[in-house]
């Protein structure tokens, strides 16, 4: 059964503070996308199915707190978590016409530059979904790939989910690489998802490794620190 949820329980929000989240070698999950997108949308859906699924297989989620597809995947997070174990977190950027966080959020932490909030984000995950998504989406998934190609993070996989994404990769070849601006090599840890179950093979597969390498994984890559 579900959990039940009440949008007015402030207890639901688990009283942890980011910096001793941050210290535990968790691993963990970051979902970016749209906040624009409703409930009955279909991307909603399949959102808050990804995140569903990922709790059912024990792994944290981080979401960037506010509505649309961050509000899924936090409440589908929340529903796959029946033994209230994991955690689901949320961080939020400040704006004047987005001032809530979602109530599914468990650990939450709001910043006023994005800079800051993606530090963060980096941080903390082990591998990251892009679902469709506007300009903000976009400023995740490029900042999280240029983080990659430097080596300034371990190699996560970054998952593209949705149809949006294969043409801006098919763009990527066709300009960026064609032109010697990036490499081919550049492109290994992007991963093209053509649904939610492709995503959590590829999340599964990460998790695999993350298990078997325990404390030695990334030890060949400077670690992504913050200030």
């Amino acid at each position: 059964m579900p959990k039940k949820h009440s949008v007015n329980n402030n207890n639901h929000h688990k009283h942890i503070s980011l910096q001793k989240e941050l210290r535990k070698n968790d691993f963990r999950i970051s979902i970016f996308g749209s906040a624009r997108v409703k409930s009955g949308n279909k991307i909603y859906k399949d959102t808050f199915k990804l995140a569903k699924e990922i709790a059912k297989h024990g792994f944290d989620i981080v979401t960037g707190g506010g509505p649309g597809l961050m509000e899924a995947a936090n409440k589908g997070h929340e529903e796959g978590d029946i033994n209230d174990i994991l955690d689901s977190i949320g961080l939020k950027i400040e704006l004047p016409w987005e001032n809530k966080i979602n109530p599914y959020v468990e650990i939450k932490k709001t910043f006023k530059r994005f800079s800051e909030r993606l530090d963060n984000f980096m941080k903390l995950s082990c591998a990251v979904v892009i679902m469709p998504g506007g300009v903000g989406t976009c400023l995740e998934f490029f900042y999280t790939w240029q983080l990659v190609q430097v080596h300034h993070i371990c190699p996560i996989p970054v998952i593209l989910v949705g149809e949006m994404w294969k043409k801006l990769i098919e763009w990527a070849r066709k300009y960026p690489l064609k032109n010697g601006f990036i490499n081919e090599e550049e492109f290994g840890q992007i991963y093209l998802a053509k649904d939610v179950e492709d995503a959590i093979k590829i999340i599964i597969k990460t998790y695999k490794v993350f298990k078997k390498e325990g404390e030695n994984y990334c030890t060949n890559i400077k670690k992504y620190k913050l200030n």
